[in-house]
């Protein structure tokens, strides 16, 4: 109950939503408006057949749009998960010998519906994997020789962590597998620092 917050149309919920630094955010609402109804002359009729005026439901259940995108940005610090995240995962070619296959499973993971795209610019593959973890793509996806003569790819996941050699399939899968479970890493460990951006550069 929020004393003398009352609207002139009638008794409302409102729900609040805590972000990660503690500011407190009001997102849905449910209102009973006893106002406009009369105001349009709404009118239906009853079991008792007689008129009688609705009362009108106002409701928003996750407010503002714009609102609910700022606190989820906020409240996983950019990091979204997987069936979130606007990029799924980045595939960073080596070098331009190895353009065309990481054109192809880019294509591969595209016709499975994930949110795939390929960094074909021109630089060491260490700035690559750090730009892709300061954007905090889920899935950075590394393809060099073995990789392209074999059809599959050096996964690292955001947080630095190397899950080795997949073939495509297999990184489908279990992006698949995220996204159908709607899985969500604990959000604690995205509200403090972590140096995600080491890369060996070695040959892969």
């Amino acid at each position: 109950i929020n004393p003398g917050d009352g609207a002139f149309y009638g008794p409302k919920l409102d729900f609040h939503i805590t972000d990660c630094v503690g500011r407190s955010w009001q997102c849905g609402t449910i209102q009973l408006d006893f106002s406009m109804p009369a105001r349009f002359g709404l009118e239906y009729v009853g079991a008792d057949n007689a008129r009688h005026t609705p009362v009108m439901i106002h409701r928003a259940l996750f407010g503002s749009f714009e609102r609910m995108i700022g606190i989820l940005t906020e409240h996983f610090a950019g990091a979204f998960p997987l069936w979130l995240a606007p990029e799924q995962a980045r595939v960073l070619p080596i070098s331009d010998a190895h353009h065309e296959a990481a054109g192809r499973v880019e294509r591969q993971l595209r016709a499975r519906g994930l949110r795939v795209s390929t960094d074909y610019r021109n630089l060491k593959t260490g700035k690559k994997v750090r730009e892709a973890a300061i954007d905090k793509v889920p899935y950075v996806l590394v393809v060099g020789d073995r990789e392209a003569e074999a059809g599959t790819v050096a996964v690292r996941a955001r947080g630095g962590r190397d899950l080795g050699v997949m073939s495509v399939e297999a990184i489908g899968d279990r992006m698949d597998n995220e996204v159908r479970t709607r899985f969500t890493e604990p959000v604690e460990r995205w509200r403090r620092p972590v140096d995600d951006t080491a890369f060996d550069e070695r040959v892969i």
